[in-house]
């Protein structure tokens, strides 16, 4: 598996580049608020979050659609408040 931080970049860059600007926000703006604080664990949840279609995530977050139990936990309960997203 790939050093650490060589997973980080590659996780911001997917996060930041997701094809809309509002799934970019979202995804993006919530891996540059929580990243510095995650480890192996919080790392693994993302990159499966990664692999997910931008409107299921979107509507996850947005609390429009049940959230797969893969995906519940406090990493989602962080997604949901949206308090990362700059208006």
């Amino acid at each position: 598996m790939p050093a650490f931080a060589t997973r980080l970049a590659r996780a911001k860059f997917r996060a930041w580049h997701r094809g809309t600007r509002e799934a970019d926000y979202m995804i993006g703006g919530f891996f540059d608020r929580f990243h510095a604080q995650w480890g192996e664990a919080e790392m693994a949840w993302f990159e499966a979050l990664l692999e997910e279609e931008d409107v299921d995530i979107m509507a996850w977050a947005l609390g429009t659609q049940s959230v797969p139990d893969e995906f519940v936990g406090d990493q989602m309960t962080a997604m949901k408040r949206l308090d990362y997203v700059q208006i």
